[in-house]
């Protein structure tokens, strides 16, 4: 394809150039030669630059892909954070429920404890008082009955002892 392009340039040399002689313009000639040079520019030119501006426009869709790629992980990854959050507020919502019911259940415990032991305190109390009535009244009758026996050398009646209880008693 260069041989015939060689050619060509050079039958146009000798064909259109152009003699002094002539008084008239060289227009078609200087078209022809323009033409010429314009085929010969895009002969050479026209590959390289469309291979540079294909490469180019597919380093370009190339990077467009791999930032929609990161914009699309972006969106997914986004979606899982919103997802888990929701998760996390049901199991917040679920923790609550549970720590109120736990806690009801907990009271309920300490206030039936409570209640037993309350219960346990005033059957020690009243069985604290009943031993120590028990004990007062055992020492009141142990006091008259040393009392008694220290007198019973004297003759001691019955009006005598029921005086003594009575007074020891009151």
């Amino acid at each position: 394809m260069s041989r015939i392009l060689v050619i060509m340039l050079m039958i146009s040399t000798y064909a259109l150039a152009s003699d002094a002689e002539s008084a008239g313009t060289d227009i078609v000639q200087r078209t022809v030669n323009f033409v010429l040079f314009a085929g010969l520019v895009w002969y050479l030119v026209a590959e390289p630059a469309k291979n540079y501006f294909g490469s180019r426009s597919e380093a370009i869709a190339d990077e467009l892909k791999k930032v929609q790629d990161r914009l699309n992980e972006s969106i997914a990854l986004k979606k899982d954070a919103l997802s888990k959050i929701t998760d996390a507020e049901k199991y917040a919502d679920e923790l609550m429920k549970t720590s109120k019911k736990e806690n009801k259940l907990i009271n309920d415990n300490m206030m039936i404890q409570c209640e037993s032991d309350l219960e346990v305190l005033s059957k020690q109390y009243e069985s604290s008082t009943e031993f120590e009535h028990r004990k007062m009244v055992r020492t009141v009758v142990e006091d008259i009955l040393d009392e008694v026996l220290v007198q019973t050398n004297d003759s001691f009646g019955k009006e005598a002892m029921a005086n003594v209880i009575l007074k020891k008693v009151a």
